[in-house]
């Protein structure tokens, strides 16, 4: 075999096969974030492979790339991370589920090319699946990122968040689902710069879900998400 082969290969079973890493205690945000720029680092030198990170935070704010400062409403009210991923401001807390990715999207193009819109696709619909396993229908909307939830009446309010940051064309943050948050913490930011519309969870959906079944039920749908979303061997 020759060594862009034995390469090729190496890369096929490395991203069939991420590693996986869930928290049992919440993670302060900042050791988070410096937790994934070690290991991307990792996985751009080889040292190391894609990592599939599910924690929990104390209650906080971040503000993406084009976060506005008007549409944090009580600035005081829990920390604020500034944070490279993109989008605006967003809330963390105990009850919400974070999913960190790490993923050489390199690696993953075959040679075609790192598909950074395809990857935001494949993390929707790990959403999706992982939703519909407690009989929660999360959709997709043009023009608003995240998951959302048709409440009837023509409502509807968003469950599920989304933002990435690329480096190097390694992936850094990834999606939260709502489980039981304090859905009040939101009044605190314009989640996501978008007023219309508001947030749910799987408990206001009277769906009373444990962590460690939304983890095993995330494990369980990852490979069908990203199905496709790989080299070919």
């Amino acid at each position: 075999m020759s060594n862009n082969a034995e390469m090729r290969q190496k890369n096929f079973q490395s991203i069939q096969n991420p590693e996986w890493r869930i928290d049992d205690s919440r993670i302060p945000y900042p050791d988070a974030v410096s937790g994934m720029e070690a290991r991307v680092a990792d996985i751009r030198s080889g040292a190391a492979r894609e990592l599939v990170w599910l924690t929990e935070h104390e209650p906080l704010y971040t503000a993406g790339s084009s976060a506005n400062a008007s549409e944090l409403l009580t600035p005081n009210r829990f920390p604020v991370f500034k944070t490279g991923r993109g989008g605006k401001h967003t809330y963390h807390g105990p009850g919400q589920r974070i999913a960190y990715v790490m993923m050489d999207l390199k690696a993953r193009s075959g040679g075609k090319g790192p598909d950074v819109r395809g990857y935001v696709h494949a993390l929707e619909e790990w959403a999706i699946l992982t939703l519909a396993r407690f009989a929660v229908k999360g959709e997709r909307r043009e023009g608003r990122i995240g998951i959302w939830v048709d409440l009837g009446g023509g409502n509807e309010a968003k469950i599920g968040a989304i933002g990435v940051r690329v480096r190097r064309w390694v992936s850094l943050h990834g999606m939260s689902l709502n489980i039981e948050p304090d859905l009040e913490h939101y009044g605190g930011i314009i989640p996501c710069g978008i007023q219309d519309f508001g947030v749910t969870s799987l408990a206001a959906l009277g769906q009373y879900i444990t962590m460690a079944e939304v983890d095993m039920a995330l494990k369980e749908t990852f490979a069908a998400a990203f199905q496709g979303f790989g080299v070919s061997d």
